[in-house]
This record gives structure tokens, C-alpha cells and sequence, in this order.
């Protein structure tokens, strides 16, 4: 991700409250954005991912599972909600079987391991998420926890790279920092 960027230094200086919201828009983890923000400030991008990277590895399964919850079904991403429609472009032109069939593996996937199949679907087709979800369903839920773990650190690389490319172009006065509340420390 490189060194320190206009997007990064303004990250570094909104407040709290709205730092939070923020980075649950990365990641659902309150956990996970907390250590996040704990961390600032960032003196590079680099330095942002390492503290991605170690929050995503101190998740408790409760943390784990929340952030999973963000995140809809590959092949239905939700209603307002760009960044998952983005990410699973994939499948987007897939053909009616396919989605059929990533249905179904869903399904089964959910009803194995209690949670949503994730991957970090930004650049796949269509047939490579089928083939993995197909691949990870024979897993172990304790092999499939830490392919989720790492598949959740590679979508919140992409995620933050993109807030820090959005912060260092938004208009200035977007930016303002609201007042701290007392609760908000």
C-alpha cells in the first residue's frame, strides 16, 4: 500500500466517533475496528495494513462471527451496499446455472459452518468462487476459521485502500472534525 498519502493523514485526523463508523464500513468487527483505530496514527499505508493484519489475527469466533455477519452471500450482494456488489463482480454475468448452483453451495456451506462462505471474491469469475466454495466445504470448521480469518484480512486490505483513496478525495470540509463527546474516548 505504500507510503503516507493526503488520504491517510486525513484518516489520521477524523475524530473518533466518525473514524468508528468508518471502519465498520471496512470491516463489521467492532472488535477489529477499534484495534484499527487504536493503532493511529498511521504513518504509512503499510503500517495501516500491519494493524489490519494483527486485528484480523486477535479476533475472538464472537468478533470473527460479526464480521462474517457483514458480509451477504457471494451472488447476492445487498441493497446499498457498493462494496460488495463491487467486490463480487464476478458473478454478475454468470449464467443462471451457476448462480443456481452457488445458491445451493451456499446453502450447504451455511449449514455446515454457521456462517456466510467468504472470499475474497475482487477479481474472480463466477466458476472460481464455485470452485472454491466446492473446495472449502470438505474443510474442518477449524481449518475453514483460519481460511476465513485470512480471506477477511485481504477484503479489509482492499477496503481500507480504497477509504484511504476516497478520504484524499473528498472535498476538505466533508472532513471537518466533529466535536469529541465525553463517551466517545
Amino acid at each position: 500500500m505504500g507510503s503516507s498519502a493526503p488520504g491517510l493523514v486525513r484518516f489520521n485526523r477524523v475524530g473518533e466517533r466518525d473514524a468508528l463508523v468508518l471502519l465498520r464500513g471496512v470491516c463489521a468487527s467492532e472488535g477489529w475496528a477499534r484495534s484499527v483505530l487504536g493503532g493511529r496514527p498511521y504513518v504509512t499505508r503499510d503500517a495501516l495494513c500491519a494493524a489490519n493484519d494483527a486485528a484480523v489475527a486477535g479476533l475472538s469466533d464472537a468478533d470473527l462471527a460479526e464480521a462474517m455477519a457483514g458480509h451477504p452471500p457471494i451472488g447476492r450482494p445487498g441493497a446499498g451496499d457498493p462494496a460488495s456488489a463491487r467486490e463480487q463482480r464476478g458473478m454478475a454475468g454468470a449464467s443462471e446455472e451457476l448462480k443456481a448452483e452457488m445458491l445451493e453451495l451456499n446453502l450447504a456451506y451455511q449449514e455446515k459452518f454457521g456462517h456466510v462462505f467468504l472470499i475474497c471474491a475482487t477479481g474472480l469469475t463466477g466458476e472460481r468462487m464455485r470452485d472454491a466454495v466446492k473446495e472449502r466445504i470438505g474443510n474442518t470448521p477449524e481449518r475453514e476459521r483460519e481460511i476465513v480469518r485470512t480471506e477477511l484480512g485481504k477484503i479489509n486490505r482492499i477496503r481500507l485502500a480504497r477509504l484511504v483513496d476516497e478520504l484524499a478525495e473528498a472535498p476538505e470540509e466533508e472532513l471537518a472534525e466533529a466535536p469529541e463527546e465525553e463517551g466517545d474516548r
